[in-house]
């Protein structure tokens, strides 16, 4: 069975004339053949259909919906959180501006469109001590983002039946039930910031760094969790399920295990003799992993949307001090020159981990709660437009057989 075409049977089937199907060739976008006893060249059946299922949609916006999902054009509108010219804005106020004395609470209030003054009363955290998974006997050790997504399932129903609460009181216990889950406490409704520094006993400077790391990791537009929590949100999953699926999507090395990888490369420099530094940070640099990412680069630095450099990381590094830290400074001075990458987000929130001296991995702590806030404003702004987030995908494996007339 002849699985070729002519280059006028390719151009036809294509709806295209013969000189645009040879600059098709030109450019990549289709190859032709020469096979033995044939003086014109031919076309593979499969090829053409599938640059068919390419183009034929173009018309749809197929090819912006294709490059959308790699860091491309917006697919869908949103008032929450505006990333541009190197700033980022959460409902048209400035983050930065918002990190010198806004708290989470604050924060989410603003992502969510809310008014404030909306209190938890004090049953709602009776009625949820009461079924609060009691792991202290538990020899499994599990990670913050693995503990809580365990719990919070478990809570669902319990929160949806608080009747009495409205839609963005239920989001702010939310906020608090995510906040006891990651660090492993029972819940209550400390600030969050000040049960962050609680749980990990730091002084009042220590504590306004927290609070300023926690609404700079509130939201960022539709990164991948955002996205899951908004595809989970959109098929009328309780907020707790929607958040583990936030969590699940945020465990990736490639989003907010990220972190980790930036605390094993810096422990492991800050551990060098200051003329080891960038040995150290170079064989980091060349024994990358190219399943993480696009193209070799030190993690903690490069931001596709941030070319001159994530504020987010730096707004955290403007509020250490550079005397008392300077080895976090030099390293990340060292990782700049070598790769002339600026520091992002997840090098900001693991230079407050070591300058805080909390546990290893509670940059993901920080991380995962502030984004909550972030991910609940996403789940309420899409149940509100009741659309089912459903794509479709452009199938481009095996054809079945047609006939070329």
């Amino acid at each position: 069975m002849d699985n070729t075409l002519t280059a006028r049977q390719a151009a036809e089937l294509l709806g295209i004339s013969l000189p645009t199907l040879y600059s098709y060739v030109s450019r990549g976008l289709l190859q032709s053949h020469q096979y033995q006893g044939q003086r014109a060249k031919r076309y593979l059946k499969e090829e053409v259909l599938r640059l068919l299922a390419r183009t034929s949609d173009n018309k749809r916006a197929g090819g912006a919906a294709e490059s959308a999902i790699d860091w491309g054009v917006p697919v869908l509108e949103s008032r929450i959180t505006q990333v541009a010219n190197g700033k980022l804005y959460y409902r048209g106020q400035h983050v930065a501006a918002m990190a010198k004395t806004h708290s989470l609470e604050q924060t989410a209030l603003i992502l969510w469109d809310g008014a404030p003054g909306l209190d938890l009363p004090p049953d709602c955290l009776l009625a949820l001590k009461s079924i609060w998974p009691d792991r202290s006997g538990s020899s499994v050790a599990l990670s913050p983002y693995e503990r809580a997504i365990s719990i919070l399932p478990l809570l669902t129903s319990t929160v949806e039946q608080l009747g009495n609460l409205h839609v963005r009181q239920k989001a702010m216990l939310w906020m608090h039930l995510m906040a006891a889950a990651l660090l492993g406490t029972e819940p209550d409704y400390l600030p969050l910031h000040q049960k962050l520094a609680q749980a990990w006993q730091l002084n009042a400077e220590q504590t306004d760094l927290i609070r300023a790391a926690l609404v700079v990791s509130a939201d960022h537009e539709l990164n991948v969790s955002t996205f899951t929590v908004r595809c989970v949100a959109s098929a009328g999953a309780h907020m707790g399920m929607a958040l583990v699926a936030g969590l699940a999507a945020l465990s990736g090395p490639k989003h907010g295990g990220e972190s980790l990888r930036v605390g094993q490369m810096l422990r492991e420099a800050l551990a060098c003799p200051p003329n080891d530094i960038v040995s150290s940070l170079n064989n980091r640099l060349n024994s990358h992993d190219a399943s993480h990412h696009f193209s070799p680069r030190l993690p903690g630095f490069g931001h596709p949307l941030y070319p001159e450099g994530d504020p987010r990381g730096g707004i955290l590094m403007a509020m250490l001090d550079r005397k008392k830290h300077a080895a976090l400074f030099a390293v990340a001075e060292m990782a700049e020159d070598l790769t002339g990458q600026k520091l992002n987000i997840d090098y900001g929130l693991v230079a407050v981990e070591i300058a805080c001296q909390l546990p290893p991995g509670a940059a993901q702590i920080l991380f995962a709660l502030g984004r909550s806030a972030g991910w609940i404003a996403h789940a309420l702004e899409q149940v509100e437009t009741g659309q089912l987030i459903r794509p479709r995908a452009r199938y481009v494996g095996k054809f079945p057989e047609i006939d070329i007339i």
